[in-house]
């Protein structure tokens, strides 16, 4: 909920509901399912590969959702834009968020399609792979963008799932102006390599006009500057005025600032059970940190510590306390 001086974070993405399947390799391949990916789909498809999988639990998600309620859970006052349909997920979905303390106004779709879903496919190695079915999320427009709720945010951060659906992109862009005019930071999450491919060049103008943080893993940031690695992925971002921080799975992650790069051990987790939201916690954790006024290694480390907690069960919004030491 808001502060008295407005949200910290303010989230604007996919509003999904996550149904999850313990499957192994040979059910990827069966499938066509590209391992550690996130595929958009239709409802025939969805259909078919619900009816396929062995579901083990519905919950409510969406990357930039899932960032606000860790973020949240920490302690922030956060915000959510996005779209969901008069239906089950769509009730459950606005149900869950402002359970966790998220202010979320609920757009809701005036239209046929339901409210979206993910399948999550989750191998024994702990990995998840995404099948999309965006529903509702389409139709969320530069409409539905409250740019009074957007201009009392510290940070608006905005998924890079939404370039996906041109209306959505023209709310990306309304939100991140608003932003901006008020001296307030926007921050881009680049989603998946697959994303980054579709859009790389919208990602970069985006960022050139717009962007003061990027959230990316390895894979996700060599993509978007084409190098042959991360040390010239960096280089290529050190080019630009911004922060980008950039997450390297058991390696930790690397924070880059004014040029600099500093390397942030990953925090110990005794066991990995889903890796799904890892990055969107790892997110929430760094903007929490940020609104603080923490300096970024610090901001890194709180970020690891949401992600170990999340990872460390199926699921990808956190299930025990994050009220986190901070010092």
């Amino acid at each position: 909920m808001a502060s008295e001086n407005g949200f910290d974070v303010l989230g604007i993405g996919n509003a999904i509901v996550d149904i999850f399947a313990h499957e192994d390799d040979e059910f990827l391949a069966l499938h066509g399912m590209p391992k550690n990916s996130m595929t958009l789909v239709d409802a025939e498809r969805s259909a078919f590969l619900y009816g396929s999988m062995r579901p083990v639990a519905k919950m409510s998600g969406g990357s930039v959702a899932n960032t606000v309620v860790c973020a949240a859970g920490l302690g922030s006052a956060a915000a959510f834009v996005g779209k969901v349909a008069a239906d089950e997920f769509g009730i459950a979905f606005t149900a869950d968020l402002r359970a966790a303390g998220v202010d979320f106004g609920a757009e809701v779709s005036s239209g046929l399609t339901g409210t979206a879903c993910s399948l999550i496919v989750v191998t024994p190695d702990g990995h998840r792979t995404m099948n999309t079915y965006l529903g509702a999320c389409v139709e969320l427009t530069a409409a539905d963008v409250d740019t009074e709720l957007v201009s009392r945010a510290r940070v608006t951060c905005v998924e890079g799932y939404l370039f996906d659906s041109p209306p959505a992109k023209e709310a990306v862009l309304l939100a991140a102006r608003t932003a901006r005019a008020a001296g307030h930071r926007v921050a881009l999450t680049l989603s998946d390599s697959y994303c980054v491919e579709r859009h790389r060049e919208e990602f970069r103008d985006f960022i050139e006009e717009h962007v003061d943080l990027v959230f990316g893993n390895e894979a996700e940031v060599v993509s978007l500057c084409e190098t042959d690695g991360l040390p010239a992925a960096l280089s290529a971002l050190a080019e630009r005025d911004l922060i980008a921080a950039v997450t390297r799975g058991a390696h930790g992650s690397v924070v880059l600032e004014s040029g600099r790069a500093v390397e942030v051990p990953a925090e110990t987790v005794a066991r990995i059970v889903d890796t799904t939201g890892a990055g969107d916690a790892y997110a929430a954790g760094f903007l929490h940190g940020l609104a603080r006024g923490l300096d970024l290694p610090s901001c890194a480390r709180t970020g690891s510590a949401a992600a170990a907690e999340v990872i460390g069960h199926l699921g990808s919004r956190p299930q025990a306390d994050l009220l986190l030491d901070e010092a």
